[in-house]
């Protein structure tokens, strides 16, 4: 399947109380991974846009392994897992230093048409086209 990923550094604002990462901030890390894989296949949210549809998010899950922590590097490794009837991500966050998992994600988004708000069932011809020029 199509990968990519981003290297993050986590800064100090991404911290809670107990000095890890707050776990809200996941979510942004995952994005990042997210919008790298949809610009390596040509459709991030404008070709989306202009295809006539936006893809909210309807799922995440997050498996919290290992917190990360002040300074450390990770990369966010996003794989394209479906495609044909929604847009399913697997992602895997990982130490920069030694490759430890530290965290295991998923998010699941769905075809909705712009005009008439109705969610579609398969994907958009656009789409398959595109993720099929790279494979």
């Amino acid at each position: 399947m199509i990968e990519a990923e981003v290297v993050i550094k986590a800064n100090f604002f991404d911290l809670d109380p107990m000095e890890v990462v707050w776990h809200g901030n996941y979510a942004r890390y995952l994005e990042e991974a997210r919008c790298t894989l949809l610009d390596d296949i040509g459709y991030n949210y404008d070709e989306m846009r202009v295809s006539g549809f936006m893809w909210p998010v309807v799922d995440m899950r997050i498996k919290y392994v290992r917190p990360i922590k002040f300074k450390q590097a990770v990369k966010v490794l996003a794989t394209l897992a479906e495609y044909e009837n929604r847009i399913r991500i697997n992602y895997v966050i990982s130490d920069v230093s030694n490759g430890g998992v530290l965290t295991k994600a998923q998010t699941t988004q769905v075809a909705v048409n712009i005009d008439t708000e109705e969610t579609h069932l398969e994907s958009p011809p656009v789409l398959i086209e595109k993720v099929q020029k790279r494979l």
